[in-house]
């Protein structure tokens, strides 16, 4: 009963290991289904395949190798990153600090046009509401500090 139940569950094991591989090998048929999700013929005997590959005792990496070698780099879903993927793997980066350049260029760009309001004000074109609020930030000073502030700043600042 006992050596029943262990080769179970070592059954069980190399079925989830086959199928973890599977999900992430692609059908050459399909294209857009792992060989796990697709019935077509190509995908059924590359299945048989990686569990005759696993019976035979090969590690996770040496079936993903042979599957590459014999298929192409494009039967993985997860392509090594070289000189040929590198668009692919760069590109999410690449438009994701683009997009935030252009907010932040945007953001300093709204910021640091008070000296065209400037020139708006001294033309006599009336400002928006917004802007105005912006402009008396900017001209008018802030308040004095405290003498305990003040007294506490020149303190820190000359230890």
């Amino acid at each position: 009963m006992e050596k029943r139940d262990e080769d179970l569950k070592k059954a069980q094991m190399l079925d989830a290991r086959a199928r973890n591989i599977s999900h992430n090998v692609r059908c050459t048929e399909c294209g857009s289904q792992s060989i796990e999700d697709s019935q077509a013929d190509v995908a059924i005997l590359l299945r048989q395949l990686i569990r005759d590959e696993i019976g035979a005792g090969k590690t996770d990496k040496e079936i993903y190798s042979k599957l590459e070698d014999e298929f192409g780099e494009t039967v993985l879903y997860a392509p090594k990153f070289d000189l040929q993927t590198a668009a692919l793997w760069l590109t999410p980066v690449l438009v994701g600090g683009g997009a935030a350049a252009v907010l932040a260029y945007n953001k300093h760009r709204q910021r640091t046009n008070v000296h065209i309001m400037a020139l708006d004000l001294i033309r006599g074109v009336s400002l928006t509401p917004k802007e105005r609020v912006t402009i008396l930030d900017v001209l008018i000073p802030p308040p004095p500090l405290s003498q305990g502030v003040a007294s506490r700043l020149r303190r820190w600042f000359n230890r």
